[in-house]
């Protein structure tokens, strides 16, 4: 009987060949857009808050922060993608559970110092900092969908 030889190659996701290498690109993209939805909610709170300067971004008040927010959320799913290094092994892991310890974190603390605390992104977001928080988490989840 003979046997048929075996791949020394096995592919390690579906639809990404035998080999699956670090895309530059992705990894920046997913930098990029958390570094600037970082940068978009520190320019509204430090600069265009007051309505002197940017007006333009004043006049968007709290949608600023579903914007920086949602920036930020999109560039970690970007980063939750295999080609890129949090997507893979135990990057993953530290991503999901990165995201799991920042959101729960995030509603601990909100419910903890109430609307008290003198950290200017919690008291302006006010209950929005439960969908913050939800958000971190569900980024987490994106995670756990690629942990094998």
């Amino acid at each position: 009987m003979a046997s048929s030889p075996k791949s020394s190659h096995t592919p390690l996701r579906p639809g990404l060949g035998t080999e699956s290498s670090v895309s530059v690109v992705r990894t920046a993209l997913a930098a990029v857009l958390v570094v600037l939805g970082i940068v978009w909610m520190a320019v509204y709170l430090n600069v265009a808050q007051d309505g002197k300067s940017l007006t333009w971004m004043s006049d968007l008040m709290r949608w600023n922060f579903l914007v920086g927010f949602a920036l930020i959320f999109v560039g970690l799913a970007v980063a939750a993608h295999p080609a890129t290094p949090l997507g893979r092994g135990r990057g993953v892991v530290v991503g999901m559970l990165g995201c799991f310890l920042v959101g729960l974190v995030w509603i601990v603390v909100y419910y903890i110092t109430g609307q008290d605390l003198s950290v200017p992104l919690v008291r302006n977001l006010g209950q929005y900092n439960l969908m913050v928080g939800i958000g971190f988490m569900a980024v987490g989840f994106v995670y756990a969908t690629h942990w094998e």
